[in-house]
């Protein structure tokens, strides 16, 4: 491993989509200390063109591959909990670490917080000997504003013949949301917690910020999954700064699809960035021509006026042949401006794995 000067950070993709597996996993090296974010992948889709067999394997590649850095990380982050970002309890990831995870108490869906559940109640039995139910705090009853009231961009934007179609969403959202806020409030929360026996800690990490030998990490406020009101939840995305250097860790906005976030990311003026893309391979599906277009010219906008020198451009996106295709305008500034824009793969010397013809190939080479 190359020597860290006081004061540098070195970045290593871990595990990406255009190494064949869903994930979008980081580790960020600082001198002694070494941070881990969302060590968690997931097999492709059934529609991946490659055999399921290889789909299998480089899952099975990028779980060995994350459980290796976990045994080098001091700290892990989880953004949400989504299979793509966090793994179910394994002690080689979260045993003896600091885990800076996403509250799983509010801002979060049902699939969510059940998966939350199923994790934390193995966490706290297999670090502490614990009982979760017995642990966890009675429900707390907040009031929680509307998120649009903060996205003052995504409100102004001009939808054209869309905009009555957009209000009707944005309406339907906003009683989905007040119904989700509801349910918070009903439900046992899930603590943070030392445990003494193991030198492991959690910590949940919405809107917080943190220092560790002199690094700051600083978390968003929860942030929507894609577009306003997205039904799959809500992430947070990260900022690491240490000395001279930023890193910010978009998680998953799509794109971003939303146009405050991408302001968001501008501002900070970050060198390094890990940016999730639109899913193109849900094109027509999940993902509309409208909503495609803001996250390209989200990601155009962030590669012109962000300041970062490299950007890793990688998790949703290459899970189909097209995907340069779909969003051209963003490597074409890359281009003109100078910016490093890649996946993961390219980062690493590699050719993404969605541009390989394995039905040439053959799923033994």
């Amino acid at each position: 491993m190359e020597s860290l000067t006081a004061d540098s950070m070195k970045i290593s993709p871990i595990w990406f989509d255009s190494l064949g597996a869903k994930s979008s996993s980081v580790l960020i090296e600082c001198k002694e200390f070494r941070i881990l974010i969302d060590p968690g992948v997931a097999v492709m889709h059934p529609s991946y063109p490659a055999p399921r067999e290889l789909k299998i394997r480089w899952a099975m590649e990028g779980r060995e591959k994350i459980r290796g850095a976990a045994r080098l990380a001091d700290l892990i982050i989880i953004t949400h909990y989504h299979y793509d970002h966090y793994t179910d309890f394994d002690e080689v990831l979260y045993r003896g670490k600091t885990v800076l995870a996403k509250n799983p108490n509010e801002y979060i869906n049902d699939s969510q917080r059940n998966r939350a559940l199923k994790f934390y109640s193995n966490f706290f039995k297999q670090i502490g000997g614990l009982n979760l139910s017995d642990l966890m705090d009675e429900p707390v009853e907040k009031e929680y504003s509307n998120p649009l009231d903060e996205l003052h961009l995504a409100m102004s934007r001009d939808y054209g013949d869309y905009t009555a179609r957009k209000m009707k969403l944005l309406k339907k959202g906003f009683e989905w949301f007040r119904r989700r806020a509801k349910k918070w409030g009903e439900w046992r929360r899930i603590p943070e917690h030392i445990f003494g026996n193991s030198n492991t800690k959690l910590f949940f990490i919405d809107g917080r910020e943190f220092t560790f030998n002199s690094i700051k990490i600083r978390f968003t406020k929860p942030l929507f999954h894609g577009i306003e009101f997205s039904r799959v939840g809500w992430v947070v995305s990260v900022v690491i700064e240490y000395g001279k250097h930023k890193f910010l860790y978009s998680s998953d906005l799509n794109g971003p699809i939303i146009e405050d976030y991408a302001d968001w990311i501008i501002r900070e003026k970050p060198d390094f960035i890990v940016l999730d893309g639109p899913m193109t391979y849900m094109l027509g599906y999940t993902l509309n021509k409208i909503n495609l277009r803001r996250a390209v010219e989200n990601a155009v906008r962030i590669v012109r006026e962000s300041g970062a020198s490299t950007i890793i451009y990688d998790h949703h996106l290459p899970r189909e042949r097209k995907f340069r295709e779909h969003t051209i305008d963003v490597w074409h500034t890359a281009e003109r401006e100078g910016v490093k824009l890649v996946t993961a793969a390219e980062f690493l010397g590699m050719k993404p794995v969605i541009l390989i013809d394995w039905d040439v190939q053959g799923a033994g080479d």
